[in-house]
């Protein structure tokens, strides 16, 4: 299951928090911020999706995330790969570095990244 914009943009504010209550998220947005009421609609929906849960404090609920970021980001990655570049991890990381202007120091980096992990899995 994913989420839609808007909860994903509120769950981005929830993981950069960790636990947070509504006040807390509500100060994450710039101005004009969305109505309380927006946000707990949102909250419900992605609690119902399994995506965050909170715990009670009399009346006041601390929200927490269910699903990890990189967790999430994985798997829209992977599936990004799957539909566009025909399931290739290659055809992706040629688009990826061909098509996004990235500098010579940031595809040094990109190289040792991935040297690191190859490194990691031949040991």
């Amino acid at each position: 299951m994913s989420l839609s914009q808007t909860e994903e943009e509120l769950m981005q504010h929830l993981w950069k928090l960790e636990k947070a209550y509504m006040g807390d998220l509500l100060e994450e947005y710039p101005e004009p911020k969305p109505a309380p009421t927006t946000i707990a609609t949102l909250l419900k929906r992605m609690q119902e999706k399994g995506f965050v849960d909170y715990n009670q404090h009399g009346r006041s609920r601390e929200y927490f995330p269910l699903v990890k970021k990189t967790d999430y980001f994985s798997k829209h990655v992977n599936g990004l790969i799957k539909k566009f570049f025909n399931n290739s991890s290659a055809q992706f990381a040629s688009f990826f570095t061909s098509e996004t202007n990235l500098s010579a120091s940031e595809l040094e980096e990109l190289k040792s990244i991935v040297e690191k992990e190859l490194e990691r899995k031949k040991s």
